[in-house]
């Protein structure tokens, strides 16, 4: 019996043993588990910080040109590349309209904002904000001759203000004043509603608006104290980056906050304040911007035409699943505005798990859009074409097919080239809603320039020179060809 109780007491430890192994190897799988984050295990993967920010609020973030390159600069920026280099990665910025930047985080696009923003009690619902590295107060930008209008915090109440969408000068500006507020999504764009005196100040940070008054003596602050809080700027992340949040506070403690800091705001005064004449600075953003309209209005008309064709056809089919399919897209399309598509592909690959580039996601959303109103242009256009044509082409010995090929389509794309060249100037001005994710066509460097330069009216005059430039020209063109076309059409006749 004795030996028996020994063998039973040598089993139980040896098994308690293995159990107490166990345990320690999923103590140690916990440890492993808590040092790292989906985000913190994504950057370390890609070895690379993607950094969400919206680049026109100088001298947060703001671009200016570096050896001939385009470049954002602003101690924002100087902070989001000490975290990547003390995470031991490369740091890339993605740009795009500041109310997009919380859905960028959310949905993956971007690892982390660094934009100015200030944490809420409902944007802290959605996502991780790391302790504030800057602390900055707001105050109303004015124009110098109305300072005297708005020195109190009781007349401001009475004041027509703008302020930038989605952010805590919004809010703030919300309720203070008791007029309707002009919410907008770039700083640029508020201070040319305030220069052109269509509103009465703008809700901002002081660091920003002490920008404005060492580039331009046309503006003044008011100096009524604005109820609530200082702006605390932190750093964005992930609902799911509690170890990425642990480490961006430490390396905000180490290596930021404090006198480096003011090393990095001292950099970007002096960048933003460097003097350059406004054509040698800015020329290559109109240039770029140009160029990106184009080829976004090509890409986006040539595949819409190839797809256009293909849903005009579907439409036209007598098989009733590819009509209705055709005509659901046609009108789910042209019924939903084609700013919502192009959130809708930017962050809804994102949400399949498909990352693409704002410059594709744009020019996706683009022909997606043009092919809806190209399907029902050629439509019309095949429609048009008496059915004598199509009865003498059965009668010779065409199949439907060949019918539709040789005979029908080429009539019809002839009908309906003016209606494509109109298509063509209206997706070159339509172009302009990718610049809300960071496309850099015209219309957003338009903003890059306004926000650098602090001359919020002058690139809006020469990018409207622009576009009038390519759209006349454009419609001459085709003027031209139909000519052609008219002529060989005598000719044949």
């Amino acid at each position: 019996m004795n030996k028996w109780m020994k063998k039973l007491i040598m089993m139980v430890m040896a098994f308690g043993l293995v159990i107490s192994s166990g345990m320690g190897i999923f103590d140690v799988h916990a440890v492993n588990a808590d040092q790292t984050d989906p985000t913190l295990a994504r950057i370390k993967k890609s070895g690379k910080l993607v950094v969400g920010t919206s680049a026109d609020y100088a001298p947060y973030e703001f671009h200016t040109t570096e050896n001939g390159q385009d470049k954002i600069v602003g101690f924002d920026m100087d902070v989001a590349r000490e975290i990547g280099k003390q995470l031991g990665v490369k740091t890339e910025i993605q740009e795009m309209s500041f109310d997009a930047l919380l859905g960028a985080v959310k949905t993956g696009k971007v690892d982390i904002v660094v934009a100015g923003m200030t944490e809420t009690p409902e944007r802290a619902q959605e996502v991780n904000f790391s302790k504030p590295y800057f602390v900055d107060k707001n105050v109303v930008l004015t124009l110098k001759q109305n300072k005297n209008k708005w020195t109190t915090l009781k007349q401001i109440r009475h004041a027509k203000l703008a302020a930038q969408v989605s952010s805590k000068q919004d809010d703030l500006a919300h309720e203070i004043s008791n007029k309707q507020v002009v919410s907008l999504k770039k700083i640029t764009d508020e201070v040319t509603q305030l220069t052109q005196k269509k509103v009465d100040g703008v809700v901002v940070a002081s660091t920003t608006a002490k920008s404005y008054l060492e580039q331009s003596n046309q503006f003044a602050v008011s100096p009524a104290k604005l109820p609530g809080i200082t702006n605390g700027s932190s750093v964005v992340m992930n609902k799911n980056a509690t170890v990425l949040q642990e480490k961006v506070n430490k390396i905000l403690d180490d290596h930021i906050i404090g006198a480096p800091l003011q090393k990095m705001q001292d950099k970007a005064i002096k960048l933003m304040n460097k003097k350059e004449s406004f054509a040698s600075k800015y020329a290559p953003y109109f240039v770029k911007g140009t160029f990106y309209t184009i080829g976004l209005a090509v890409i986006g008309v040539f595949f819409g035409i190839i797809l256009g064709i293909l849903f005009a056809l579907m439409k036209l089919s007598s098989i009733k699943p590819f009509k209705w399919l055709a005509s659901a897209y046609i009108e789910a399309v042209r019924g939903v505005p084609l700013l919502i598509q192009v959130f809708i592909v930017y962050f809804g690959t994102q949400a399949i798990g498909v990352h693409v580039s704002s410059f594709l996601a744009g020019a996706i959303a683009m022909f997606l859009n043009s092919a809806a109103y190209v399907a029902e242009i050629i439509r019309s256009g095949i429609q048009a074409v008496p059915t004598g044509q199509t009865e003498a082409a059965r009668s010779l010995g065409f199949t439907k097919n060949q019918t539709m090929r040789y005979m029908i389509l080429p009539q019809a794309i002839k009908n309906i080239l003016p209606a494509l060249g109109n298509e063509f100037v209206t997706v070159i001005k339509e172009g302009s809603v990718v610049s809300v994710i960071g496309v850099g066509e015209l219309t957003f460097q338009t903003s890059v320039v306004q926000g650098a330069s602090f001359k919020p009216f002058i690139p809006l005059i020469i990018t409207a020179a622009i576009y009038f430039i390519l759209t006349f020209g454009i419609s001459r063109l085709l003027n031209l060809f139909e000519k052609k076309l008219r002529k060989s059409d005598k000719t044949l006749g």
